[in-house]
């Protein structure tokens, strides 16, 4: 399996975060990025806490014949045409795509990490990523989502 996690905290051109990541979805979708299943929309805090604004996070199992590179770098397009702009780590951002785990792979690659480095740190993760995939272990650790 594949999937995503999704974020934003900030409005952008289609309106509120949570309507970002709706559209965010629809776009994969139009990419050739077929959605399976998706989590519940989560608000949490910025990690680490700060006084911008809390996000909206969700999970998506998603199929592809897209190779993990290629993806990765369509979610980063996507991010771009989203008018997210890349300037300091942990910033407030319109949205936030990340390749979490795909089928599995365990790369170390700086351009490409998986497992997601940090994923297993957040709960804004781990929470929609369960509602998806209650039974998904870590590729290294096998740890369970819980």
């Amino acid at each position: 399996m594949i999937y995503i996690a999704l974020g934003a905290n900030l409005p952008s051109r289609f309106g509120t975060p949570r309507q970002t990541l709706k559209m965010a979805m629809a776009e994969l979708e139009k990419r050739g990025i077929r959605i399976l299943d998706r989590s519940p929309v989560y608000l949490t805090a910025p990690v680490p806490m700060s006084d911008q604004p809390w996000f909206h996070n969700a999970v998506v199992s998603v199929s592809t014949s897209m190779d993990a590179g290629k993806l990765l770098q369509t979610l980063h397009n996507i991010e771009h045409d989203f008018g997210r702009v890349r300037t300091i780590r942990n910033e407030a951002r319109v949205l936030d795509l990340d390749l979490l785990d795909y089928n599995s792979t365990i790369s170390a690659l700086k351009e490409l990490e998986l497992p997601h480095p940090r994923m297993t740190e957040r709960a804004f993760v781990l929470y929609p990523l369960r509602n998806v995939a209650p039974n998904w272990r870590h590729p290294i650790t096998k740890e369970s989502v819980d």
